[in-house]
């Protein structure tokens, strides 16, 4: 079933008629959720993988993207041959709930004809996972072998295995944390101020009017993506180098303008997201991130959240990101460990920063390729 999109691009995806109860006690009266597969499924329904997607990502894990014609977003780790092989597992990657790539979000039509803008709901981590558990069901399956994913997407894999323990076979949260810190919270507040700042966001109402707050939103994304990379990333990339080497010498000392290469580096980096991203999704999205706690889910107490579970985990981190730090993980690992849990934890050596899981990591891919293939064997998987 597909939906039609604003960009005027067609997402493959699924409408449930009986929408779904939000957690801040608001019922969606109609769900969509757009996604893509790759690989298939097979008789048994046994082989299915789910990758969730970071904050700006979007279903598009194993193809071209629509907007852009840019190569898959983790082209690295899903494809057939590679850690999340698709010549083997069936895998399912979905918008997320309030995103702006085909499903239900802000962009879209409320029941009176108008469109969401800011009044959408506030929604959560879990909600995205129920809407996704209503997908997985959709397809005719009951239980996913593994949920698979970094970041916001990596929440979502802790999310899953908290709240449907006996549908998840495996789960691997990556370079994530079980709670949003206050330093996260407060470089996502600085985004959203951007936007709120720009003339043109008109309240959220920006849809009808042929503009968009793209000067905001392009802020917000290079703040954010200062976050995703390291010092040492940043240094070896762009150093102090100038975008033009004779500006010195010249005279040409300026106070405005892509004086230096990491300046137009971030420029682009937010010229380029704005093409593709609506700010009320970034709004939605980011407020999702910073409200998930599962310990709070649970009593404050983080075991809790996996007690009894037969799930089998590996928790990965980067060593240089500081996002999400290795301790964050190492706490998740640990609360496994409380819980009985099957726990893997290792922490991959880069200097690559937050992006790493996105990037050329072999050893991040051997440990995925590792763990895959050691669960299959238990899950009775056929090679």
């Amino acid at each position: 079933m597909d939906q039609g999109e604003p960009q005027e691009i067609r997402h493959q995806s699924a409408r449930f008629a009986d929408g779904l109860m939000l957690d801040c006690g608001v019922q969606l009266p109609e769900l969509v959720v757009a996604y893509r597969t790759y690989g298939a499924l097979n008789a048994a329904c046994s082989n299915a993988i789910l990758i969730c997607h970071a904050l700006t990502g979007d279903q598009y894990v194993g193809e071209n993207h629509p907007l852009t014609g840019k190569p898959p977003w983790w082209d690295q780790v899903v494809g057939p041959g590679r850690p999340v092989d698709t010549d083997r597992y069936f895998v399912i990657c979905t918008n997320v709930l309030g995103g702006c790539m085909g499903s239900t979000g802000p962009s879209d039509l409320r029941p009176d004809g108008r469109r969401w803008g800011m009044d959408f709901p506030p929604i959560t981590i879990r909600d995205m996972v129920r809407a996704q558990k209503k997908l997985v069901e959709f397809l005719g399956i009951d239980r996913l072998f593994a949920v698979v994913g970094g970041s916001m997407g990596g929440m979502q894999v802790l999310q899953w295995a908290a709240t449907y323990p006996d549908h998840v076979f495996a789960a691997v949260p990556i370079a994530t944390a079980a709670y949003h810190s206050a330093q996260n919270i407060a470089f996502n507040e600085v985004g959203r101020q951007a936007v709120f700042a720009d003339p043109d966001f008109n309240g959220g109402q920006y849809y009808d009017t042929g503009r968009t707050p793209a000067a905001g939103l392009g802020v917000a994304r290079m703040v954010a993506h200062i976050t995703y990379l390291s010092e040492e990333a940043l240094n070896r990339k762009f150093g102090r180098r100038l975008q033009d080497n004779d500006l010195l010498r010249q005279g040409g000392l300026a106070l405005f303008g892509d004086i230096f290469q990491v300046e137009s580096y971030l420029q682009h980096q937010g010229s380029t997201f704005v093409r593709r991203f609506d700010a009320n999704s970034y709004l939605t999205i980011t407020r999702a991130m910073d409200y998930f706690d599962l310990a709070a889910e649970h009593g404050g107490d983080l075991p809790t959240a996996f007690a009894g579970t037969p799930t089998r985990f590996c928790v990965i981190s980067f060593s240089s990101d500081w996002l999400f730090p290795t301790a964050e993980s190492r706490a998740v690992a640990r609360a496994l460990n409380r819980a009985a849990a099957n726990v893997s934890f290792v922490e991959v050596e880069t200097d690559k920063g937050h992006d790493a899981f996105l990037l050329d990591e072999p050893d991040l891919h051997r440990i995925l390729a590792g763990f895959l293939a050691g669960c299959a064997r238990h899950a009775g998987l056929a090679t």
